[in-house]
């Protein structure tokens, strides 16, 4: 049973990306065929600012976790809160906030 829904997991995502590339092969070529531009296929592509944004974005994720979890057992040593509840809540409302500040900053890097 296991193997069947690995099977069928895995099948999925070879689906969803042979769709993909061959939609965005054929579409290419019928633009080529039409007598478009090849230069219109790298609009949007900045060369090499791609890895700064993983980067960046992935710092501020971080920061926001560690932030989150020092906050987390602060709350949790000089208050009443529940830890349980404490340390989760407070993780990811600051990963969110660190991958909010790196989304702005991107913003930045890229322009």
């Amino acid at each position: 049973m296991e193997v069947a829904i690995l099977a069928v997991i895995f099948g999925s995502i070879f689906g969803v990306f042979y769709l993909y590339i061959s939609s965005r092969n054929k579409e290419r070529l019928a633009l080529i065929e039409k007598g478009a531009d090849a230069s219109i296929f790298n609009l949007g592509k900045r060369a090499g600012s791609s890895w700064k944004v993983i980067v960046l974005n992935f710092a501020f994720l971080l920061m926001g976790v560690g932030l989150g979890t020092f906050l987390a057992s602060i709350l949790d040593t000089y208050s009443n809160l529940d830890s349980d509840a404490v340390y989760p809540a407070l993780i990811f409302f600051m990963a969110g906030v660190g991958l909010y500040v790196g989304f702005t900053q991107t913003r930045k890097v890229v322009d």
